[in-house]
């Protein structure tokens, strides 16, 4: 299975959404209501936000674009169904199953997953951030450390390293995750262990043979202590950190887009 970074994401769902909206099956739509059961309806761009739909059999429907917010699917038979592009925001699939189901671009933010069954499935491109009870070998390195960059750029710090050390665990010599969490460090004032993961990365960089990378994590390094001495240095004076430490904040933020964290 393969996961894609979230701007690549981004123009995924974009794409989908200027196609000309087609009307829902309120055929198929009254079906699954009153039945429960609807295999291969075409139920793609149905409005289903908090439905109740537990145990219902909709293999190999197609739900492609379908909203299904917050929808109470556990227990469902989803084999073979066509979830592409569809919302499934803290949508309840615990116990569904989900083999061989189309998930490509779905958004499975903080949907219950517990018990699963995704053998087979295609989460090319699936929003899975927050997602409780994905199993962890679905989820690679890269995608904790996308997960890591999104956290940062909310201003979440803490939760931008607990990602980041969920990829290290995967994947322990990730030298742009050492770089991206001693930013996230700095910003939480553990600069020496914001050193200490610049040095990694430079290191790392370097056995890559990448010296732009090594080059940024040398330059981290160095503007941590270097804003250190300056802080301390107008303390002393009896003035603020100035405007110059607040910049050397921003070019961290910038080098993390700079190098697509």
């Amino acid at each position: 299975m393969k996961f894609h970074n979230f701007a690549s994401l981004t123009l995924f769902a974009a794409l989908f959404w200027v196609v000309p909206a087609k009307a829902e099956n309120l055929q198929h739509v009254q079906q699954l209501m009153s039945t429960r059961e609807c295999q291969s309806c075409d139920l793609s761009r149905a409005g289903l936000v908090f439905s109740n739909l537990s145990a219902v059999d909709l293999s190999q429907a197609n739900l492609s674009l379908a909203n299904l917010n917050q929808a109470n699917l556990s227990g469902s038979n989803l084999a073979n169904t066509d979830l592409s592009g569809a919302v499934l925001v803290r949508a309840n699939l615990s116990g569904a199953d989900l083999s061989g189901a189309n998930l490509a671009g779905a958004d499975l933010r903080e949907a219950y997953l517990y018990g699963a069954n995704l053998e087979g499935a295609n989460l090319d491109g699936a929003i899975l951030q927050g997602a409780i009870g994905l199993p962890e070998e679905l989820i690679g390195a890269q995608q904790f450390y996308s997960w890591g960059i999104a956290e940062f750029q909310r201003g979440n710090f803490s939760g931008a390293i607990d990602y980041y050390n969920q990829a290290l665990t995967k994947e322990p010599d990730f030298s742009a995750v050492y770089l991206a969490r001693s930013l996230a460090r700095y910003r939480l004032g553990d600069e020496e262990g914001a050193i200490a993961d610049a040095n990694r990365a430079e290191q790392l960089f370097a056995t890559e043979g990448n010296e732009s990378g090594r080059l940024a994590s040398v330059q981290v390094a160095e503007g941590i202590v270097e804003a250190q001495e300056a802080l301390e240095e107008a303390n002393n004076r009896g003035r603020g950190g100035g405007g110059g430490f607040i910049r050397f904040i921003g070019g961290l933020a910038s080098m993390l887009l700079q190098f697509g964290l």
